[in-house]
């Protein structure tokens, strides 16, 4: 079948000669997908810093034969994280779960039709955030892939920093046998060490050190998360809400990050944001 013309999914022709990196992402475009970055599988072969995901985690051991890895990433809407912990942000970070998943097996079974066998990989990859208190770790990491690609570098707080929406994007992966012409790491960090992460975790899970060797108190973080699980308002998302990394901050007029340190800087602001704490949610 390779090299050959065939109608996918809307029934658009797709040349199996042409692009195939153009053509994956101009089908994540046309599905509202403008963060898509290419990893080679060969690149945790040989990892760019210690500690990374040893090689059980890595694509080629997860699915033999992967070459490429796609990633796809959808923003987390800055206004409504605003209002974390409450019942806005945790179904919007449901939402953009449920959206992942679907495009990322899209994406892998059109490039099954085309000939280049590819799975998915989910968004989380483990069962609850209670599996997590004993063992923290999902079987894949779509920030490093993420990392891989070329789309941001780590914070201290643990997650990918983007230029476009700092912290504040969920990521999901395809594991491809095709090979496919990849990103490379960015050569700046991002993170700007204003430690506004750190003093602001509720539970002071994090600790003032770069990555890779970021402390992360894992089962403090988790306990919280369990915590506003029961009250149906996870997950946190404090962290990434401060960070001031990001062009989504200057779409929002959030540049004074003095808005989070109490209703003083603007009350009409805060009292909309309680507002929504209060309802919904325990």
């Amino acid at each position: 079948m390779k090299g050959a013309d065939i109608s996918i999914f809307d029934g658009l022709p797709f040349n199996m000669s042409a692009d195939l990196r153009r053509k994956i992402t101009d089908r994540c475009r046309d599905w509202g997908i403008e963060m898509v970055g290419f990893a080679s599988a060969d690149d945790w072969d040989d990892p760019p810093f210690v500690p990374f995901p040893p090689r059980e985690f890595s694509p080629k051991a997860i699915f033999p034969g992967c070459r490429t890895v796609v990633v796809l990433g959808l923003p987390v809407t800055l206004p409504i994280l605003e209002t974390s912990p409450s019942i806005w942000y945790q179904e919007l970070y449901k939402n953009l779960n449920a959206q992942l998943d679907e495009r990322a097996y899209q994406l892998s079974e059109l490039l099954n039709r085309l000939g280049h066998a590819s799975v998915y990989v989910p968004r989380d990859g483990y069962g609850s955030v209670e599996v997590l208190v004993d063992n923290p770790y999902a079987f894949f990491s779509h920030r490093h892939a993420a990392y891989l690609a070329g789309l941001g570098t780590f914070g201290l707080n643990n997650m990918l920093l983007t230029r476009e929406f700092g912290p504040r994007v969920r990521f999901v992966s395809v594991f491809t046998t095709a090979k496919i012409s990849p990103g490379k790491p960015m050569d700046r960090n991002l993170c700007v060490r204003c430690r506004r992460c750190i003093e602001a975790c509720p539970v002071e899970a994090i600790g003032d050190v770069d990555y890779p060797k970021a402390s992360i108190d894992k089962k403090r973080c988790t306990g919280r998360s369990i915590s506003l699980k029961k009250k149906y308002r996870s997950p946190c998302g404090i962290c990434i809400k401060v960070c001031p990394v990001g062009e989504d901050r200057r779409l929002f007029e959030r540049k004074d990050l003095g808005l989070y340190d109490g209703p003083d800087k603007d009350p009409e602001l805060y009292e909309a944001w309680e507002h929504v704490r209060r309802y919904g949610s325990l």
